[in-house]
């Protein structure tokens, strides 16, 4: 697996669609959560495509693999509070369903990325 770029990674345009629906579905939460929820939820989601970034552009592969794990947490971060979001009426079932299936997906892409990344060391 020879990449030049992070947008090459399959799992990248994916993160990023994630997040970007994050910042959709959170422009309709309660002023009151701007510093909660809100703030949250989008730091969480932009975390995953920019620690995947972050990570295919460092120069080993055992840094690379260190920025999965950081965009992981972020990932089961994001699940946790779309959950809760739902949970306290925030977030609607649908957006919360289909959010979580791209989380979903995510989480299944990056393990392959890992596992991919692991054959390397």
């Amino acid at each position: 697996m020879t990449l030049k770029h992070y947008r090459e990674l399959e799992v990248w345009p994916l993160a990023m669609n994630l997040a970007q629906e994050c910042y959709r579905v959170t422009k309709a939460f309660p002023r009151e959560e701007l510093f909660g929820m809100t703030s949250q939820i989008r730091r969480a989601s932009s975390s995953i495509p920019a620690n995947i970034a972050e990570g295919q552009g460092r120069h080993h592969t055992k840094e690379f693999l260190n920025h999965l794990s950081v965009a992981r947490g972020s990932l089961m971060e994001l699940k946790t509070h779309l959950i809760l979001s739902q949970r306290v009426g925030l977030l609607s079932e649908k957006d919360s369903g289909d959010l979580l299936q791209t989380t979903d997906r995510v989480s299944r892409m990056m393990s392959g990325l890992r596992c991919s990344l692991q054959k390397r060391l």
